[in-house]
């Protein structure tokens, strides 16, 4: 075990910093497949043929499969205590579930009669869903074992945003300036490709971290070792209702992921570098030039996040990241977005860049900080009512993660289909319309100012602060001291 004590007597369950950094690559094995599907869109109504519309409804539509499969994940989490750990055995068997549903549908899918495409493909498209839950909710669960240090939890998100980094910046980079200039468009080649190099990585990455877990995932570690509470499958809706954390996070979270996962979308990316400013390739490009501010951000917001609490440094991010969406909004209503080009660094690109790299380091930490808090939510729940169900507590954070997911295709198909594409998405080099201008506009900042704030009113009435978390590994520590003095 490996335990220290502080000057308030609590004593902390602590982990080796690489644990936590290989930990947090089950998320990033997970976000992988987030990148991948990503472009299904493009798979579906380029090369299988089914409408802009229709392919929205489906990805969106078949997320109320998650109203009954992630309570069921959750709870099974929760009553595993096998040979083998809690954590380990689903997180190995998410990402082997998501490897085969992911190259189903991208290989399968097209081959099939126009009539079966989409049945099919909404039938994959759930199988994909029972994977990403069942890794995802590890993700978010097994933390209330890895750590429980104040200091220690924020570290989860340093990793985690630098590896998301890699993957979504990193990866738009790779499509657009290696895969796009290879395939010359979005072909069956190119996704071959790229499903080949996203399953290889996930699957390292889910070894990695299931090696990461190994030691703490024990019972030992599973909230208060007499387990003398029992949770029903019942029980959930009392726990849910009675947890004004879990409801404040769940609603903060939901609303930045929306805004995170609509500024990702790949037909977003088209119409913002692809069509307004004219040069897609660009997109790549901006990525690279990101990274380092991003990591900066993420640095000073863990920094925060250490001294006085992950609440406090999630409003502050968030504050930024409303103000520079915003400046870039009225800022491109202003100015030629043409004149935005890294062959002439004018005035107009500098503050572009200084901006865009402001916001992107923004939108790269506000989700990894939210991670950990999801363990502190567990905690929380311990504390009140002695219960230990982290599994209930990441799956209700999962179902969130994957309605919004969900619906960013859904936004933008739906906004898309608005000003007159109904067929296809809008394609690289179209003429930049009027009605083109406005939806790419809300879109890329519209969005994210929107969900932003309804994030920062859910914060308002968050109770886990700093001190307060104190109070709880404090309560918790001497519940634990209590049942080793009645042995």
């Amino acid at each position: 075990m490996s335990e220290i004590t502080l000057d308030n007597q609590t004593n902390y369950n602590t982990s080796k910093w690489w644990k936590i950094g290989l930990f947090a690559l089950n998320n990033s094995a997970t976000n992988l497949y987030l990148f991948i599907i990503g472009f299904v869109s493009y798979y579906v109504t380029g090369i299988a043929g089914l409408a802009v519309v229709a392919a929205s409804a489906i990805i969106g539509g078949s997320r109320v499969f998650d109203a009954v499969t992630d309570p069921i994940i959750g709870f099974i989490i929760d009553k595993t205590e096998g040979r083998f750990g809690k954590f380990r055995p689903l997180m190995i068997v998410g990402n082997i579930i998501l490897a085969g549903s992911v190259l189903i549908i991208y290989n399968v899918t097209h081959l099939l009669p126009e009539s079966m495409q989409l049945i099919f493909f909404a039938l994959m498209y759930g199988v994909y869903i029972i994977g990403y839950t069942l890794q995802t909710a590890c993700t978010k669960a097994a933390q209330t074992v890895l750590t429980n240090h104040p200091k220690q939890r924020p570290l989860f998100t340093i990793y985690d945003s630098i590896y998301g980094i890699g993957i979504f910046t990193g990866g738009q980079i790779f499509v657009a300036n290696y895969l796009m200039e290879k395939h010359g468009d979005f072909t069956m080649e190119l996704f071959a490709e790229l499903n080949m190099y996203g399953i290889a990585l996930s699957g390292l990455f889910t070894i990695l971290a299931t090696i990461a877990i190994w030691q703490k995932d024990r019972k030992e570690y599973f909230g208060l070792s007499k387990n003398n509470v029992k949770t029903r499958f019942r029980d959930y809706w009392p726990i849910l209702k009675g947890n004004r954390a879990l409801q404040m996070l769940v609603l903060a979270a939901s609303t930045d992921k929306i805004t995170v996962m609509v500024m990702r979308q790949p037909a977003v990316y088209v119409m913002f570098f692809g069509i307004m400013i004219g040069d897609y390739a660009l997109s790549g490009t901006m990525s690279a030039i990101t990274v380092i501010p991003a990591i900066l951000i993420t640095f000073l917001g863990v920094n925060i996040a250490t001294k006085t609490g992950l609440k406090s440094a999630l409003v502050k991010a968030t504050w930024i990241g409303i103000l520079s969406a915003a400046f870039l909004f009225i800022f491109f209503l202003m100015v030629d977005p043409g004149t935005v080009t890294l062959n002439n660094l004018g005035f107009t690109t500098i503050i572009f860049l200084i901006a865009y790299s402001i916001l992107q380091g923004i939108e790269k930490l506000t989700t990894p900080l939210v991670m950990p808090m999801i363990a502190d939510v567990a905690d929380y729940e311990t504390y009140k009512s002695g219960r230990y169900v982290p599994g209930m507590i990441g799956t209700a954070f999962s179902l969130i993660d994957k309605v919004m997911s969900s619906l960013a295709p859904v936004i933008v198909g739906l906004a898309v289909g608005f000003i007159g594409y109904k067929d296809e998405f809008p394609q690289v080099g179209e003429a930049l319309t009027q009605p083109l201008l406005i939806t790419t506009l809300i879109l890329m900042f519209g969005v994210p100012i929107f969900g932003w704030m309804i994030s920062l009113i859910a914060l308002r009435f968050y109770p886990l602060d700093h001190t307060k978390m104190e109070e709880i590994q404090q309560v918790i520590s001497d519940m634990k001291k209590t049942e080793k003095s009645d042995r």
